[in-house]
């Protein structure tokens, strides 16, 4: 099944423009992506607390999660944090820093939030399929992190 990201980042442009709060706009995303990509299962994003060094959740759409804080550095969307780089694990069994969050997840994407170069954010999806994630993935998932950029 072919996804048409390029139509779904045009429907998610108008988000920006409506009087959002951050998080209302970032709950809007989620809700999109889990919407019209069908390998993306849970959604979320992570904001950095820098007194604390930790990632906090905020808005995720899918299976609840206990991983609310993670510390920086630990697992897959604590490396990204760490790294400021994009990380897909297209098999999460092979990963050894990986935190599950159910047993259903196969892989996993992490696009960071970069605000001035510096880490902020990032987008967080698992994903029940194995190997689901392209290079167009990380494409799409990139251009939404930097217009979520200039709301931190």
């Amino acid at each position: 099944m072919q996804t048409d990201f390029q139509n779904i980042l045009n429907g998610i442009k108008p988000l920006f423009d409506d009087g959002k709060s951050r998080e209302q706009l970032l709950a809007g995303i989620c809700a999109t992506l889990k919407e019209k990509v069908y390998h993306y299962d849970w959604i979320g994003f992570y904001l950095l607390d820098e007194s604390t060094n930790q990632l906090v959740l905020g808005p995720s759409v899918g299976k609840p999660t206990e991983h609310t804080h993670i510390p920086v550095g630990k697992g897959v969307c604590g490396q990204v944090a760490e790294s400021g780089l994009t990380k897909v694990v297209q098999d999460v069994s092979e990963e050894n820093n990986y935190i599950a969050c159910s047993i259903d997840v196969q892989s996993e994407i992490v696009v960071p939030v970069m605000k001035n170069g510096k880490f902020v954010a990032e987008i967080d999806i698992d994903s029940h399929s194995a190997g689901p994630f392209t290079e167009e993935d990380e494409q799409f998932l990139g251009a939404i992190c930097e217009m979520v950029a200039g709301r931190f």
